[in-house]
């Protein structure tokens, strides 16, 4: 296996274990895990989450320092999960008048998860909410 496919395959064995810890993490305080590893056309969710009225489309980032996994989410990114929630939530009338809410967990070395709640809010909310 070349180098960088054995990267890449590393990156994808952290990345999940890093979203089994969160999704953990997150059912601990309270939250029923409705899906993991979401993959549209329209971008792609970590975690999908919910606890009362409220859904959390959760991204999970494994870093060494909290810091960079923080900066490692940008507007872009968080504008193509938000993309990617409303084409999820679409099919789902049942969830369809929840809150919706961007949540980032940090996942770092020997840490506890940090769950970061309402970490991101569109510019306007989708259609119907």
């Amino acid at each position: 296996m070349a180098r960088t496919a054995r990267n890449r395959a590393a990156a994808e064995a952290r990345g999940r274990r890093a979203e089994t810890l969160a999704a953990l993490w997150l059912r601990a305080k309270g939250y029923r895990i409705l899906d993991r590893r979401v993959r549209l056309p329209v971008g792609e969710i970590d975690l999908i989450a919910v606890r009362g009225r409220t859904l959390a489309f959760v991204e999970v980032k494994a870093r060494k320092t909290f810091t960079s996994a923080a900066n490692a989410v940008t507007p872009a990114s968080w504008q193509r999960i938000n993309r990617a929630a409303a084409s999820w939530t679409a099919r789902r009338s049942t969830l369809q008048t929840h809150d919706w809410r961007f949540d980032l967990v940090v996942i770092q070395p020997w840490k506890r998860p940090v769950h970061l709640a309402d970490q991101w809010r569109p510019d306007f909310a989708p259609s119907g909410r």
